[in-house]
């Protein structure tokens, strides 16, 4: 049987099944903004955006963008009955303030510990990008990281030490790649999923940190 990898739409609703009712996220850019198009419509949640807007819908449907109405990414998104937008200041002071209780970021390295590495890989030619993404990592309750398992030339994103510079520190909470579900736990990287057709050895193989099986861990 071959892998069943999970594709960028499936990964986005694998993480909005994990969204629970009530809560106030935020979408980190590149990947995460796609679980916006797949959270439950009977589960209220507030999505927020960091350059100044609570209350984002989906995305529009082609042809009816408001190019006035874009999230941190530049991309065109709506906004649901009592949304709101505001400074950037406020929006700041959301997110170092504690008062979000997810953020959903991408990631270059997640670390055994939870530490996370996503603004730059360190190469001279590379741009960084850090954004509000330090903010956004410890100031959130809880960060998932969502991003491919390995790169695109086979080498492993979850590591035993970060090679690349921090975004922080301990922040990381669970992680989505596509070919499993990992949370980062006192006793190390702990797998409650992982994809059909994929052993559990060759996950590991796929990881220079050490995993170990959740209860219940399933594929």
């Amino acid at each position: 049987m071959s892998v069943q990898r999970l594709s960028r739409d499936a990964m986005a609703a694998r993480v909005a099944r994990d969204i629970p009712e009530g809560a106030y996220v935020n979408l980190g850019i590149g990947l995460p903004t796609l679980v916006g198009n797949h959270l439950p419509p009977d589960r209220e949640i507030f999505l927020h955006s960091e350059n100044g807007i609570l209350g984002m819908g989906p995305a529009p449907a082609a042809g009816a963008e408001d190019w006035d109405l874009i999230n941190a990414g530049k991309q065109p998104v709506t906004l649901l009955t009592g949304g709101a937008y505001f400074h950037h200041a406020d929006s700041f002071a959301m997110m170092r303030g504690g008062h979000l209780d997810i953020c959903v970021l991408g990631a270059f390295q997640v670390s055994a510990t939870g530490d996370l590495a996503n603004w730059h890989t360190g190469a001279p030619d590379a741009i960084p990008a850090v954004g509000g993404a330090m903010d956004l990592a410890i100031g959130a309750r809880s960060t998932f990281v969502m991003m491919e398992h390995v790169t695109k030339s086979g080498e492993p994103k979850i590591v035993r030490q970060c090679t690349y510079p921090l975004t922080g520190i301990g922040c990381v909470k669970r992680i989505y790649t596509d070919l499993a579900v990992i949370d980062v736990t006192p006793e190390g990287l702990s797998v409650i999923e992982w994809a059909e057709g994929l052993t559990f050895e060759a996950l590991c193989d796929l990881t220079d940190a050490p995993l170990r099986r959740a209860e219940g861990g399933k594929r």
